[in-house]
């Protein structure tokens, strides 16, 4: 099973220049959970999967701790996934950073990072 958050939209303070860390920037953030229900499905329980809602909650408190690179966010947002849902198999994030560099005409710069549980 996947459960999926996409098009998170955060405003917060990435980036690698004195600048960019005191104005700020627009973040979308992308994130792809697989894994296998801890109960049936038709149990009908939130409790036996991923709550897209705690996604949501983890990748918000992560948005706030302004760090120089998207990557460095991205790998924090991914271990408090495994930390909260050890059950989980694979994850992929992705995070878009808007408007990423003044005064050149560019939509966004983005990363992406993927965890695969081994064995």
């Amino acid at each position: 099973m996947i459960i999926a958050l996409h098009g998170a939209e955060f405003f917060a303070y990435h980036g690698f220049y004195p600048e960019e860390q005191k104005l700020g920037n627009s973040f979308i953030v992308d994130i792809d959970v697989e894994f296998t229900p801890l109960g049936k499905v038709s149990e009908d329980e939130l409790a036996n999967t991923v709550n897209y809602e705690q996604l949501y909650d983890i990748a918000c408190e992560e948005m706030k701790i302004p760090r120089k690179l998207i990557e460095t966010v991205a790998e924090a947002i991914i271990d408090e996934i495994k930390r909260q849902y050890a059950f989980v198999d694979r994850i992929q994030l992705s995070i878009k950073k808007l408007t990423p560099l003044t005064g050149a005409k560019t939509k966004y710069a983005s990363v992406t990072l993927s965890y695969h549980k081994q064995g």
